[in-house]
């Protein structure tokens, strides 16, 4: 195993949005592959025909997409393989590893019925496993895979170390249906060895099916894959993450305007550590990753610690990077796309903008200045600023920019020099300033607004408000 090239899967089924968990485990798979020079494979297991969707299919590929795991080949339909996963079931047949099964639905429930009248395992026991070929009636039948009855079985996880499961709690479980379709559990374990999957990365949920799992694994004599089974997410009350907490799907978090640097790695931290770092780039976890790292209880969905990382990322981000993916969020959201003027002024503006914001929306309130167009309407709280007294000094202000050096320091000696004459602090000049120029209390530092504004745009907006 450890000669072979790292491949490793994500294998969501379309039967609803990419939730949070799910997008953590494909970003464990991701960063496993990705720093091992390795494959990241992508499997659409759509065999639930009922209640897969081609939308749901696509929100997994968007969801993906955004979170930046890309994948490696096309994805892969499972439903698309089902005449692949028959002809294992026939294979294990002829190999005595499985049986024909002819019991009705209501001999099965019989079965069960006294069963539970005497206490006993219900795990049905078909009476058709021992049967040869040569007395089975021409009626319609299941394929049974032939479960050992005594002893146990350990398979090793790399996440939850040696499990060891009883063989007397492991029923024959049918491989094909009556009308001759493969069951989910056989198809998984066909497709990861014709996919190559050396690594099956996935939630602690599967850890029983893995004890199944291996024994098609055994009967077709295939090389197994390492396991490692990680531990489901928890809302902060320590129960297991559903709507009540908030949001849940990858999409939502998306909506609410999370960088997907930020999303990357507070995900990765949600379970898996390397010391004491919390604040890493894609580069350092993938370096770092690997599967001792992860721990074997639930963690908890903390979404202060969210907003601490996504903080720290915006911060650290490329202007420009940042600039295309808050556009990017304006689209997803339906929201009006920036103009020219505005990306312009974005982009001037971001190194000022960046500053203690920790989503999209944070930055779009940040940069409410430059979005908005003349005349500037004051809010309520801002408009105080704004009396004759303040207005006055506005007019006295603008012709000394007029022909200033529009640099800050310049800037800040102009606005600095005004503030004295009329003994006044800076600090109150700068709401008259704030008001003139963003319509609002709460503003980036005002030489840094001038500076995005340009000489221009500041001297008519101070014009505007000084009437």
């Amino acid at each position: 195993m450890s000669d072979r090239p790292v491949v490793t899967r994500f294998a969501p089924s379309p039967t609803g949005a990419l939730h949070i968990g799910g997008a953590r485990t494909a970003l464990f798979n991701w960063l496993y592959a990705r720093g091992r020079g390795g494959k990241f494979l992508l499997r659409i297991e759509d065999t639930d025909k009922a209640r897969s969707t081609p939308e749901n299919r696509q929100a997994i590929l968007d969801g993906l997409t955004w979170l930046g795991l890309d994948w490696d080949g096309a994805p892969i339909s499972q439903a698309a393989n089902a005449e692949r996963h028959a002809a294992v079931a026939h294979d294990m047949l002829a190999r005595g590893a499985a049986y024909k099964c002819f019991a009705t639905q209501d001999e099965i429930e019989a079965f069960r019925e006294a069963a539970r009248a005497t206490k006993s395992s219900t795990l049905y026991r078909s009476p058709w496993r021992d049967v040869p070929d040569s007395d089975h009636p021409d009626l319609p039948y299941v394929v049974r895979l032939k479960a050992p009855r005594d002893g146990a079985t350990t398979l090793r996880d790399a996440v939850q170390g040696d499990v060891t499961w009883q063989n007397d709690q492991l029923d024959d479980m049918i491989l094909l249906r009556s009308d001759g379709t493969p069951v989910y559990m056989l198809a998984v374990v066909v497709d990861d060895h014709d996919m190559g999957v050396t690594h099956v990365i996935r939630g602690d949920d599967h850890l029983a099916n893995a004890f199944r799992q291996n024994l098609i694994y055994a009967a077709m004599g295939w090389d197994k894959p390492v396991l490692a089974h990680i531990p489901l997410i928890f809302g902060p009350d320590g129960k297991k993450l559903s709507k009540r907490h908030g949001a849940t799907g990858a999409a939502e978090y998306q909506a609410m305007g999370y960088p997907a640097a930020g999303m990357r790695n507070y995900l990765a931290r949600l379970g898996w550590s390397h010391g004491d770092d919390e604040f890493f780039t894609d580069e350092q976890a993938k370096a770092w990753f690997d599967l001792d790292g992860i721990g074997k209880s639930p963690s908890r969905f903390d979404f202060k610690k969210l907003d601490n990382i996504c903080g720290q990322h915006i911060a650290a981000a490329d202007d420009a990077a940042l600039l295309h993916e808050l556009q990017a969020y304006l689209a997803a959201t339906g929201a009006d796309p920036l103009d020219d003027t505005q990306r312009d002024r974005m982009s001037r503006g971001m190194y000022c903008l960046k500053e203690r914001a920790k989503t999209f929306p944070d930055l779009i309130e940040k940069a409410h200045f430059l979005l908005t167009a003349r005349p500037i309407t004051p809010d309520e709280k801002a408009a105080r600023h704004l009396d004759d007294v303040s207005r006055g000094i506005l007019r006295e202000l603008t012709p000394q920019l007029q022909n200033a050096s529009w640099n800050r320091e310049t800037l800040e000696a102009a606005v600095s020099a005004l503030a004295q004459a009329q003994e006044l602090t800076l600090g109150k000049l700068a709401g008259p300033l704030r008001a003139a120029l963003a319509g609002r209390a709460a503003t980036p530092s005002v030489f840094d607004m001038m500076l995005v504004l340009g000489r221009d745009e500041t001297i008519a907006r101070l014009n505007d408000a000084a009437g």
